[in-house]
């Protein structure tokens, strides 16, 4: 099972961690009873899951996070481009834009991107 893709529910679920954690692991299976009908086990049982994958942690009965949404966003997104376009990010762009027009805000700002690392490696 790849670390950055999850299923619908799972989604749902780290949402939920990202948008209360720290939460007592107790506060979670009420949260999780009203917001997806969920039984305690289903809880803790999908917790596991997404704790063996490094997202988050349950220590102490406090469920901490351990990759913020951002960081998870960024796997998927590295994850996607290496799998579908051989890790080019060149390569994936020329793909997108071939069917997504930029637009000038757009380009002004990956260029300030690239210009930022540009300056990072001449220091």
């Amino acid at each position: 099972m790849e670390a950055y893709k999850l299923g619908e529910m799972e989604a749902r679920f780290a949402e939920l961690i990202w948008q209360n954690a720290p939460i007592r692991s107790g506060e979670l299976t009420k949260l999780c009873e009203r917001q997806f009908d969920w039984k305690r086990t289903t809880t803790y049982t999908m917790l596991k899951r997404l704790c063996e994958r490094g997202m988050f942690a349950n220590e102490g009965g406090v469920v901490q996070v351990r990759m913020t949404k951002e960081e998870f966003l960024a796997g998927q997104g590295s994850s996607f481009i290496e799998e579908h376009f051989d890790g080019s990010l060149p390569l994936f762009l020329a793909a997108f834009s071939r069917k997504n027009r930029l637009s000038r805000e757009d380009v002004d700002k990956l260029q300030q991107l690239i210009d930022s690392y540009r300056e990072e490696d001449v220091q």
